[in-house]
């Protein structure tokens, strides 16, 4: 008996239920894989383009030997993150300073925010009579730029800094509203409203924030908390964006971000390198943060003087130890001190930040 015409032979039968098959599993792939599609198509459609706009950021240090183009990619180094607040034609302060241990290899990230008015020996400036200059860390920038800001922490922590990174808010308040805005946990109004201060109010509970609310977060400073609470913010605000340029829909607009950064964001590391940094720390469940502030306590050195920020000697301490064991190779993640923070207290562990906005919402 002959089948009709318009019955599907069971040969067919099994190729259609291949070709489905095949599309749902591609499908799931996809989905459970959609940063590594991502990549791909990063590394197909836009890699090329992005490295020849950043070589308009790549700003080697005058006098300072950096990581050749040829790296070893597991291994770990270490990066100053500057924030600067620079308006108009004004060479600006470092109102954002973070010593960052990257460990690739790891997906691992330690972060030591240092509050700007941290009282310290500013690297390479003296005094008339050739004594070394001490002031708020946050000067260094203005006194020498990057060289002065990287040198000083070099000398506070007694450690190397293998790279710089600086941008001004500008930037990141312009790149931010290109990416359609970030998330942050903020749960009750900023309001910024001292007499010595720039007045702003950032209102709680919105579901993502523009540029300018982003930058009055991180600049907002009347909080108990003073400067230490400030140096936290710039580590959620940080991770916020890390958290939203990692979405699958930022990939496309990365060349735009890298015009809209215009002058605004300089570095000396090669374009390649951050390339392949950024590809392997943006991806969702591959990085981990760890962060800490420098603690200290703040006071004026005589009476109506200038306010400044004095580090605690025992932190300090732990601190640069916590540091020099990071940017141990020999030393796998399991092995990596914690700073106190990530120690159990009362039975209770404090995460780390991680790659998930539940976690950046969850640090307040």
């Amino acid at each position: 008996m002959e089948k009709s015409a318009g019955q599907p032979s069971s040969r067919r039968k099994k190729w259609l239920l291949s070709i489905l098959v095949l599309v749902v599993v591609a499908g799931i792939a996809g989905y459970y894989n959609r940063s590594a599609l991502a990549l791909w198509g990063f590394d197909f459609f836009l890699s090329d383009n992005v490295e020849k706009k950043l070589q308009n950021s790549y700003k080697p240090l005058e006098g300072r030997v950096t990581t050749p183009v040829v790296y070893k990619k597991e291994d770990p180094f270490s990066l100053l993150l500057l924030g600067v607040d620079q308006r108009d034609k004004e060479i600006g302060r470092s109102d954002t300073m973070i010593y960052t241990v990257v460990r690739p290899i790891d997906g691992a990230i330690l972060m030591i925010s240092i509050p700007r008015d941290t009282y310290t020996a500013i690297i390479g400036k003296e005094t008339k009579s050739g004594k070394q200059w001490e002031d708020k860390i946050t000067h260094a920038y203005a006194f020498g730029g990057a060289k002065m800001s990287v040198e000083t922490v070099e000398n506070l922590f007694d450690s190397r800094i293998d790279h710089y990174a600086t941008i001004n808010f500008q930037g990141f308040r312009d790149v931010i509203d290109a990416m359609g805005g970030i998330s942050l946990p903020i749960t009750e109004d900023l309001v910024n409203d001292d007499a010595d201060h720039e007045k702003f109010v950032v209102k709680a509970g919105q579901d993502l924030y523009n540029g300018k609310d982003a930058l009055n977060y991180v600049r907002y400073r009347e909080d108990a908390g003073g400067d230490t609470s400030r140096a936290g913010r710039h580590q959620v605000f940080l991770n916020a964006i890390m958290n939203k340029a990692s979405q699958v829909g930022q990939w496309a607009k990365i060349p735009d971000l890298m015009d809209t950064m215009g002058q605004n964001f300089s570095t000396d590391l090669t374009p390649e390198h951050m390339i392949d940094l950024a590809k392997s720390m943006l991806q969702a469940g591959n990085r981990t943060i760890y962060s800490h502030t420098l603690k200290g306590n703040g006071h004026r050195k005589e009476n109506h003087g200038a306010w400044y920020y004095f580090a605690d000697e025992e932190d300090l301490a732990a601190t640069q130890q916590l540091i020099k064991a990071w940017l141990d190779p020999a030393k796998t993640k399991a092995e990596l001190p914690l700073p106190e923070e990530y120690q159990v207290k009362d039975k209770k562990p404090v995460e780390s930040l991680s790659a998930t906005s539940e976690a950046v919402r969850s640090k307040n």
